[in-house]
């Protein structure tokens, strides 16, 4: 099956302009469409990091992916019917070659929507290609600050064509700050924030945790940026044993806090409270650490217990997670959740689009997006930002139950809709 016929292109400065990539565009931009067969094609490119230390978050995409091929294998749109083809490509957990497969997908398999998820190291450089190339975009999993921020985001003009959705910084602190009010621990806290788009934006003294944590009473420990993929956290240990933390918090990729946190038992640091985002999401990473990884904490962005459904499927949060556990004999995992609503949005502004020749008319199909999903609702109506909308966030704890690690939701204060389904233990 073909792509859609576009006619032919006129190609002007500007447009070359556009491109953003040199040598590379003009090639490109030049070439014209095939003509389409008798359903013609909507392609969708997708992003993800199969491979690398970022590779857990998209372990869900083989299961996630082919569900989707059978929801999506038709869609109509103003009453004709169009196949739907998704292009996945591998990032390989690096920024370039992030960048490098965006550019492959617009520019020689001629996508017309591209999506990404998966950390500011995957979403920027996509979204990045997406918006020199005048290509509609949607993205998730990446806290909205690193993303629109990181990407010199301006908040009276946003951007045209790249549009995300998931929780911000605000909302992941809100959550820990909820998650750490004990009565027997100490606010005084060590922050890990390594040298990344990520890490830069967590602790951003404007920003990320600094501010928010002393307004609340909190003494904050950073001994500023560590490199990722470091051997050595030594110097950060012991600054937090000076210091008296006891509780560390931080957002690192899994292979630096299994350093860390081996690190941190050998020369005796015993923190009450472990609350780590992206390294702690991932029950892989949890068995992966034994004993030592019951009782650590982080962010929820998504649950079997979540009360939303598909819009695609009509199943419920459970039922999706049951559904991938049975698949493939793993448990679920949280961008299982957002894999899915990533393409549960794409469906519904393919249905949508005025014009599904037209770019411009799918990016406007983005921005009237007023849905509900499996995550919650995506509404680009309301910000906080130009381009960003959120999603709700809880927290919660690794702890044992049938001789196995499971994420239990132990503060709920900022989603409320969201079932709390235990209380935090102490380490």
């Amino acid at each position: 099956m073909g792509s859609i016929d576009r006619g032919n292109a006129t190609i002007t400065r500007r447009t070359v302009l556009r491109a953003g990539i040199g040598a590379l565009a003009a090639p490109a931009l030049l070439r014209f469409s095939k003509a389409y067969a008798d359903m013609p094609t909507i392609k969708v490119g997708h992003v993800s990091p199969a491979t690398g230390p970022l590779a857990g978050f998209a372990e869900a995409n083989d299961y996630v992916l082919s569900g989707i091929k059978k929801s999506l294998s038709s869609i109509t749109n103003n009453g004709k019917s169009y196949a739907i083809e998704i292009i996945s490509k591998d990032s390989q957990s690096n920024p370039n070659r992030a960048a490098e497969v965006a550019a492959d997908l617009i520019l020689k398999d001629e996508v017309d929507i591209i999506v990404a998820a998966s950390t500011p190291d995957t979403v920027n450089p996509v979204s990045d290609q997406a918006e020199a190339n005048g290509k509609p975009c949607i993205t998730t999993d990446c806290p909205w600050q690193p993303y629109f921020f990181g990407r010199n985001g301006k908040p009276d003009t946003g951007f045209e064509s790249t549009y995300h959705f998931f929780w911000g910084l605000e909302d992941v602190i809100g959550n820990f700050l909820a998650l750490w009010d004990h009565p027997d621990v100490a606010k005084k806290v060590g922050g890990l924030f390594p040298n990344d788009a990520d890490g830069n934006a967590w602790g951003d003294a404007d920003r990320g945790f600094p501010k928010p944590l002393k307004e609340a009473g909190y003494a904050l420990t950073d001994p500023g940026r560590y490199q990722p993929m470091s051997d050595d956290f030594s110097a950060q240990i012991s600054a937090f044993k000076a210091a008296g933390a006891e509780i560390i918090t931080g957002n690192m990729i899994p292979p630096d806090f299994a350093t860390f946190w081996a690190q941190a038992s050998q020369q005796a640091l015993k923190p009450k409270i472990v609350t780590i985002g992206k390294a702690l999401l991932f029950p892989s990473v949890i068995a992966s650490l034994g004993e030592r990884g019951i009782g650590l904490s982080c962010e929820i962005w998504w649950s079997p217990n979540h009360p939303f459904s598909s819009s695609l499927t009509g199943e419920t949060s459970k039922a999706l997670a049951e559904g991938y556990v049975k698949a493939t004999s793993r448990p679920w995992t949280q961008p299982l959740g957002f894999k899915h609503a990533l393409f549960e949005v794409v469906a519904d502004v393919v249905k949508r689009s005025a014009d599904l020749t037209d770019p411009a008319a799918i990016i406007e199909a983005i921005k009237s997006t007023n849905m509900k999903t499996v995550v919650g609702p995506v509404d680009w109506s309301k910000g906080p930002v130009k381009n960003v909308t959120k999603t709700p966030l809880v927290a919660g704890q690794w702890q044992k139950a049938g001789g196995k690690a499971e994420l239990v939701i132990t503060t709920n204060k900022a989603a409320p809709e969201v079932p709390l389904g235990g209380e935090l233990k102490l380490l």
